[in-house]
């Protein structure tokens, strides 16, 4: 029987939240906060180690996040954009003496991802197949929660900008593979998605 891969879990969680006002990683969701339940997400990936990188208001979440078993990445630049918390984690992860077959990253304002669904990724790949298995919704979009074979990790370690991975799916579209999540892409980035997203899941 194969080994099943060892993927890292990459949460990014870097950003300013400047439309929202405040920061939405610290908004309640359910019993907890988003970025505490993406962790605990994360967490019930059997065997797979969870790295969330922080960039603004790093000290007060740092803080909130220090009881779970997870390893914190500081991203200084976390100004310039998704690009750089990815290239961040990736030289973080490569310095390190883990090895893994590919790297998750999923996003803290996407409180719908299931653990289950994140598995299911996890279960579609197949180490040293040059592998992008990217996540499919409903209005056709393809994004975050992405999956990347190794091969790619020099790539990400070279992202600089604001414009994410969507380069390197783009660059190497032939690979990639496509898993639908089931839910729709709801990014939380104010108030009135915040609270819709909530009401929908909490208040039915």
């Amino acid at each position: 029987m194969q080994n099943a891969p060892e993927i890292a879990l990459v949460i990014l969680a870097a950003g300013a939240s400047k439309r929202m006002g405040n920061p939405k990683q610290l908004l309640p969701w359910g019993d907890s906060t988003l970025i505490e339940h993406s962790i605990k997400t994360a967490l019930k990936v059997n065997g797979s180690p969870v790295f969330v990188v922080l960039g603004a208001n790093f000290e007060i979440l740092s803080e909130q996040i220090e009881s779970y078993p997870i390893e914190v990445i500081y991203n200084c630049d976390w100004k310039q954009g998704l690009g750089t918390s990815i290239s961040k984690a990736v030289k973080h992860i490569t310095d390190s003496n883990l090895k893994f077959d590919g790297i998750l990253f999923l996003l803290a304002d996407q409180p719908f991802i299931t653990t289950d669904y994140l598995k299911q990724m996890i279960a579609h790949f197949k180490p040293n197949k040059a592998q992008i298995i990217a996540t499919s919704y409903n209005e056709g979009e393809k994004g975050v929660p992405v999956l990347f074979d190794a091969i790619y990790f020099k790539e990400l370690e070279a992202l600089n900008k604001d414009i994410g991975a969507k380069q390197v799916l783009s660059t190497h579209e032939s690979k990639v593979e496509i898993l639908f999540s089931g839910t729709k892409n709801i990014d939380l980035d104010t108030q009135t998605e915040y609270k819709a997203a909530y009401k929908a899941q909490f208040l039915k």
